[in-house]
């Protein structure tokens, strides 16, 4: 793969495994087949879905991504298809879904295995003649959408198990680019380790110093079960926080193992077979859940500061009541004060759950289940 290869698709590496995915991306990205992207949590399928746009004919049309898996089951027609007017409690609006918003572009579809079984066959007659129904209509409608579609789960396991339509499968299944883990493709570990030092020291405007030689083989032999995004996220806290050093191994070997016992790495070196390496994913995908908990936890319980977050430099601010008992001054309770940050997310960006979640910092499927659960859906 050449400079201009990486520059034109946004893909990193030399390996003969990208350079056989370039080719196939050369071949069916002019065309208007369905794409199925596999490969395991992290490993860049956005990445290919967004190359494959890019080479595509509908280059010039909207790109719409969606995360299947965080969209609750509730929900995920309306998301996706749109609804009428009064189709259903809080439905005070027509909406456009994802597939309307991607007509003449591209949708990608993000964790399709997530797909409820209902949604399968209304998804499946969006392939198969271009047509869907909003929520609360009965008046069928045509798109022009190019769907491509990623997982990271064995789709034909789960067709056997009898949680994914076969008929589906088979009909996703015409073209699969199968994106191999970081560490089946160690001789593109240095091409990622200069391309985000790059973009970190810029983004953090930090000096970067640069690797030894055997810093680059310590990063180049580790498993990375997290694979691209765990490599980034473990450059990044290198990087700022051992601004302007020239890092060695031993500082590599200090930051894998931080990540591992904060629960957010496994050891490296190891050698495992698929059901442990299955195993130990699902584990630090729990550590790092309840990580995610115990920080919300402490964020939450210092009353004494304003919570605030911001996007696109506008801030949203919940005050609460910091005034100690001994002050004969209630305390406003944790659940009660997360209802009010929600609450004022929801009215600040106008009822726009996604916008609302990032500012929050916490998933959608998070937020949905908090809008139902302190019932801000009525």
């Amino acid at each position: 793969m050449d400079r201009e290869d990486t520059q034109q698709f946004g893909i990193i590496g030399k390996s003969e495994e990208m350079n056989e995915i370039i080719h196939v991306i050369r071949q069916v990205a002019p065309t208007e087949l369905t794409v199925l992207i596999t490969g395991e949590s992290g490993t860049g399928k956005e990445v290919i879905a967004k190359a494959i746009h890019r080479a595509s004919n509908r280059a010039g049309k909207p790109m719409i991504s969606v995360n299947a898996g965080a969209i609750p089951e509730g929900i995920i027609e309306s998301e996706l298809f749109g609804h009428e007017r009064g189709a259903f409690t809080g439905a005070g609006e027509t909406r456009k879904g994802y597939f309307e918003l991607a007509d003449t572009g591209t949708i990608f579809l993000d964790e399709i295995g997530e797909l409820p079984p209902a949604t399968q066959v209304k998804f499946l007659r969006v392939l198969e003649n271009g047509e869907y129904m909003r929520v609360g209509s009965a008046t069928p409608r045509k798109v022009d959408v190019r769907v491509i579609a990623a997982t990271n789960k064995n789709l034909e396991t789960e067709v056997h198990n009898g949680n994914f339509r076969g008929d589906l499968f088979f009909r996703l299944r015409s073209i699969n680019i199968n994106l191999p883990p970081l560490r089946e493709r160690q001789e593109d570990i240095p091409l990622f380790i200069d391309e985000f030092a790059k973009q970190i020291a810029e983004k953090n405007k930090i000096v970067f110093g640069g690797f030894t030689e055997e810093s680059v083989a310590v990063l180049k032999n580790y498993r990375w079960p997290g694979n691209v995004r765990e490599l980034k996220n473990v450059l990044e806290s290198m990087l700022v926080i051992e601004r302007g050093k020239r890092i060695d191994s031993n500082d590599v070997r200090k930051y894998l193992k931080d990540f591992h016992d904060n629960g957010r790495n496994l050891p490296v070196f190891t050698h495992k077979t698929p059901d442990q390496a299955e195993r130990e994913l699902i584990l630090r995908a729990l550590l790092e859940m309840k990580n995610d908990i115990m920080e919300i936890k402490h964020i939450l319980g210092q009353q004494h500061q304003d919570l605030s977050s911001t996007l696109n430099n506008r801030a949203l601010e919940a005050t609460v009541d910091t005034e100690s008992h001994d002050n004969n001054k209630a305390v406003v309770p944790i659940d009660e004060m997360e209802q009010r940050m929600i609450a004022g997310a929801l009215e600040r960006f106008e009822g726009n759950r996604r916008l609302a979640a990032r500012a929050l910092k916490i998933s959608e499927r998070t937020l949905y289940r908090k809008i139902k659960e302190y019932g801000l859906d009525r």
